[in-house]
């Protein structure tokens, strides 16, 4: 069994694949004040509380976009699961090639999304991740990842504005019944996920009209279900895209990563 770990600025998803199922899949907080015990701790439970036999892991592969927590959860993992994990990132086997000016930059899960993309669907291909940031992601037919684009996402942009305004409030997730808001709170809604939408559209355009092509776009990441359905250009929505991708790069890379392998460092 694998344990697959993507650490992101606002949360880390841990899933636990058997061959290619997908057994459980959770997620918790991404908290710098935690030390590994207390992570290594709380992620033993949870695996328990769903049944998963932690003697049975026999790989892991880790992603992160937060630098200071993959020491953090390499020593983690070896502690606390007898494993030494494979760390996805620029240098890793993906089957893409990084046509960006400074590969080491890209985001390791922009890395993951596109390999799974391209293996899975072939391209060329949009992948937009509705996170912290929305962040899209371009594929050459031939496999190239070409760059993409970053913008402030839901919660960065809904952050700013309960910050920078006196009167403004924390608004609940919700698709809002009417564009034209007839409260504060419906208001906030409407501008929050609907000029999402628009600026998704429009950033989908362009990138077309810049390929000269229509590239598939799929949509990952924890708010996309409130954004993707609303965008007619997006044809397919996979919350676990990440974890898929990389079950997809340990099988590329895990020779040598087995329980007390060394792994990729």
């Amino acid at each position: 069994m694998l344990l697959a770990v993507d650490i992101g600025n606002s949360h880390i998803v841990f899933g636990v694949f058997y061959k290619s199922k997908l057994l459980c899949e959770f997620r918790i907080a991404t908290q710098s004040h935690k030390t590994g015990d207390e992570y290594g701790i709380l992620v033993r439970n949870i695996m328990a509380s769903k049944k998963i036999p932690l003697k049975k892991l026999d790989g892991a592969i880790l992603s992160s976009v937060v630098p200071a927590f993959i020491p953090l959860f390499k020593e983690m993992i070896q502690n606390y699961f007898s494993l030494t994990p494979i760390i996805a990132n620029h240098q890793t086997k993906t089957g893409i090639t990084l046509k960006y000016d400074r590969p080491e930059e890209v985001g390791a899960d922009r890395i993951v999304n596109a390999a799974l993309v391209f293996h899975r669907f072939g391209g060329p291909a949009i992948i937009i991740d509705f996170g912290t940031a929305t962040t899209f992601c371009v594929l050459s037919k031939l496999g190239e990842y070409l760059g993409g684009a970053i913008a402030p996402g839901l919660i960065i942009s809904s952050e700013a504005l309960f910050s920078y305004t006196a009167k403004l409030p924390k608004v609940e997730w919700v698709i809002p019944k009417n564009v034209i808001g007839k409260n504060t709170q419906a208001g906030m809604q409407s501008g929050l996920i609907f000029g999402h939408v628009g600026m998704v559209n429009e950033m989908i355009a362009l990138i077309s009209k810049e390929l000269k092509a229509a590239p598939k776009v799929i949509a990952t990441g924890g708010l996309a279900h409130l954004v993707a359905p609303l965008c007619k250009a997006i044809s397919m929505i996979n919350p676990t895209l990440t974890l898929e991708g990389l079950l997809l790069i340990y099988n590329l890379n895990s020779k040598g990563a087995q329980r007390g392998g060394r792994g990729n460092v």
